[in-house]
């Protein structure tokens, strides 16, 4: 996020998420337990990932252990904010169990992951 771009910068790394950019990118990389006391902290940086005028979000999960549909709430809140900014919002994970998950709860169309983080562009 820049202040151009209508954010003041992403929020401090905490146990749960940390945002960077790896243009034109910014990474939100998700780690441990995604659950209803910890999802807080992962929305505090979608939030300000998709903040700013056509944000081109990755949400990288490939560290997370566990993620129930508290995760779910906030990846379709941020989806819903980031689209509304013109912009996208997408999940990097190579965890069968998360595909498991989008698939029951109907979003795998939504949010079909990536297996990796693309490659930067020039």
């Amino acid at each position: 996020m820049t202040p151009e771009s209508g954010g003041s910068g992403p929020p401090a790394a905490n146990p749960y998420a940390r945002t960077y950019r790896r243009d034109p990118f910014t990474v939100v990389q998700a780690a441990g337990e995604i659950d209803m006391a910890t999802a807080g902290s992962l929305a505090e940086h979608l939030d300000a990932a998709t903040a700013g005028t056509r944000p081109d979000v990755l949400v990288d999960l490939r560290t997370v252990d566990f993620f129930d549909c508290s995760g779910l709430r906030v990846l379709c809140r941020a989806d819903s904010r980031a689209r509304e900014h013109g912009g996208r919002l997408r999940i990097v994970s190579h965890s069968e169990r998360i595909r498991r998950l989008l698939r029951a709860s109907g979003l795998l169309g939504r949010f079909p992951p990536l297996p990796e983080l693309p490659e930067r562009r020039g």
